[in-house]
């Protein structure tokens, strides 16, 4: 045990990790339950309506929390929360719009590796901010690159759709990590979480009022996956997420989180029937080792 770890603080650590795997878990399988989902219905009338599960599931928590966030100082801001949470939920509904729509043209499998990709997108943006990445995360870049390449670059060098909508989704899926990285620790977490995830579910509701058709039968059959995306990987994940992250640090977090890609090939396997060409398993691996290069620090210097 590291010198000033107490036993105390290393099941903590162990416990926040548990937390940390089992959102992992959570979302990983969720890209099978989005991609059965839309067997019946369009992506925006599944994310309306999993944004609004979403919000009714952590309506009990917060009303729970509320003495206690009552009581918790937050730092100042010129926004009002209403602004924050229409700022988080706009980038949160873009990304999801994007993922949910690429998901219909790819497998579960590819779209999980391929938003993980927010991990390294996410300290890329931040040079827009002034804040340069560390060598390691260009290097972790380089790899998941080639490995995307070989994920989903089919013959004559052509790119599907679904990959590449997916590709579109980690980027505002990292826009979102900056969003959110500036605006909680001005807020409620809870409350925060609540707005966005009303704002992405109103947006997303908007546009599947002009685009697709609002019938009850699809919906009640692709029941049962919105509501696993719905309560558990929209509600739960996410109250899990500042459970676990409340000990990690974020770097730390983020490795775990990122093996939702694994699960998500897990279950486009097991579930869906979906395989992998050899070139795809290899460009798997070269991924989620470039995104652990990128998160670990193997040296001091990088």
């Amino acid at each position: 045990m590291p010198e000033g770890i107490t036993t105390m603080d290393k099941n903590k650590i162990i416990k926040s990790d548990l937390i940390l795997f089992t959102t992992a878990l959570i979302w990983g399988f969720a890209f099978v339950a989005q991609k059965e989902g839309m067997e019946h219905i369009g992506p925006f009338t599944f994310n309306a309506i999993r944004f609004l599960m979403g919000t009714l599931t952590l309506l009990p928590l917060l009303y729970l929390r509320r003495k206690k966030a009552a009581d918790k100082k937050y730092q100042k801001s010129n926004l009002s929360l209403l602004q924050a949470g229409t700022i988080a939920g706009a980038a949160l509904f873009l990304g999801a719009a994007f993922q949910q729509t690429g998901i219909k043209y790819t497998t579960a499998g590819n779209a999980g590796f391929i938003t993980s990709l927010y991990v390294i997108f996410t300290p890329v943006l931040g040079v827009f901010a002034g804040i340069i990445p560390k060598l390691r995360v260009w290097l972790g870049a380089v790899v998941a690159t080639a490995g995307l390449y070989l994920l989903t670059v089919q013959e004559g060098l052509i790119i599907s759709e679904g990959d590449l909508l997916v590709l579109i989704c980690a980027i505002f899926y990292a826009v979102h990590v900056h969003v959110i990285g500036w605006l909680s620790p001005k807020f409620s977490s809870y409350r925060l979480a609540i707005l966005q995830f009303l704002v992405a579910g109103v947006l997303s509701g908007i546009v599947a009022g002009f685009s697709e058709p609002l019938l009850w039968n699809p919906i009640r059959a692709s029941l049962p996956f919105l509501l696993y995306v719905g309560v558990l990987s929209t509600g739960v994940a996410f109250t899990l997420q500042i459970v676990g992250q409340k000990i990690a640090r974020p770097s730390h977090a983020a490795i775990i989180l990122s093996f939702e890609a694994v699960f998500a090939a897990i279950g486009g396997w097991l579930l869906l029937g979906e395989s992998f060409t050899t070139a795809n398993i290899i460009g798997c691996f070269l991924m989620l080792i470039g995104i652990l290069i990128a998160q670990i620090k193997l040296f001091r210097s990088l």
